[in-house]
């Protein structure tokens, strides 16, 4: 479903909500079955994401029949209209940044954190050429970022700051969405970028970027985007809940297991060249992965304190009422 469709489908998120209905009342519904009057309507669950390998358990959808959901896969083409989806219930759960997740939990948006996208994938990109060889060369640089409430403003605070580089004088950092950082780069307008999959390895393949630095070896294993849904759902249909979140953790398993077949199927749902996804899929191995997906408490403090130590943010959320961890550890027989 494209996003044109499904601003023309979200009367209920535009007209029902304003009005005060509840989440659960502007779920859709399928029957299963021939006969509909002895089968069981069950709800179709919206859950939001940008076309980035981050989010490529999507497959699920196309992978697993649900038996008590009927899963509706929204695409965003940048982080503000996701967030603003999911805080305004257009869309029952979304794949956000884990800032953004815990941004609009300290505002009051009902959700909770119940399953890892993925682990490391994000890439720090440079334009091709002589002058562009280092880190240390960014030093008076512009170097787009997707958010400035993103993982990878993190990573470029951190890598920069440990090569002396002042990330608040010494480069401009520019808001930018994912899709258009390569034809930034190739145009000039930026000199460099940092952000999720796969447009790193696009900017390679094309030869308009290079890898400066992945992600994984800035700051190793690091959780990047979250599965946040709306509280009211887990609330109402924690059995849907919990046979989503298995879908996507079989799903995950598939990935690591069979790039080649999940490059093949991420076609649908990313958009993306099939080469390009499984490129950096294997190239190298362990640049994104998909094991270890259970919220973890200590990872979210610790992206918390790089949130604060940064200046990113000032105020801290209460993590344990956040993470709701119990779907994702029953899905990998944690």
């Amino acid at each position: 479903m494209n996003r044109r469709d499904f601003i023309k489908k979200s009367i209920c998120a535009a007209v029902g909500l304003a009005g005060g209905l509840s989440l659960a009342g502007c779920w859709s519904t399928q029957q299963t079955g021939v006969n509909s009057s002895q089968s069981k309507a069950k709800p179709t669950i919206k859950i939001g994401y940008l076309p980035i390998t981050d989010h490529l358990t999507m497959i699920a959808h196309g992978q697993t029949e649900f038996r008590l959901l009927a899963l509706e896969p929204v695409k965003f083409s940048n982080w503000a209209e996701l967030a603003e989806a999911l805080k305004g219930g257009a869309i029952h759960g979304a794949f956000a940044l884990t800032p953004i997740g815990m941004s609009l939990k300290q505002k009051g948006v009902p959700v909770k954190a119940v399953f890892l996208g993925h682990r490391n994938g994000s890439v720090l990109t440079a334009k091709n050429g002589p002058g562009l060889t280092k880190i240390e060369d960014l030093r008076g640089k512009t170097i787009a970022i997707p958010s400035r409430f993103s993982t990878h403003n993190i990573l470029i605070h951190k890598v920069l700051t440990e090569k002396g580089i002042n990330p608040n004088s010494d480069v401009k950092l520019l808001d930018m969405a994912p899709p258009e950082m390569v034809n930034a780069l190739s145009t000039g307008k930026v000199d460099a970028f940092i952000v999720a999959e796969p447009f790193g390895g696009q900017a390679e393949m094309q030869k308009v970027g290079k890898v400066l630095v992945l992600s994984k070896d800035i700051w190793h294993d690091h959780m990047c985007c979250v599965l946040n849904v709306q509280e009211e759902l887990i609330q109402k249909n924690p059995e849907a809940v919990e046979e989503l979140v298995g879908g996507l953790a079989k799903a995950a398993n598939f990935i690591d297991a069979n790039p080649q077949e999940a490059a093949k199927l991420s076609l649908k749902y990313l958009g993306q060249k099939q080469e390009v996804i499984e490129y950096v899929l294997t190239n190298p191995k362990g640049r994104i992965t998909f094991a270890n997906l259970v919220p973890n408490l200590q990872d979210f403090a610790v992206t918390q304190d790089y949130l604060v130590q940064f200046g990113i943010t000032k105020d801290k959320i209460d993590l344990v009422q956040y993470i709701d961890d119990r779907f994702a550890k029953k899905a990998f027989g944690a």
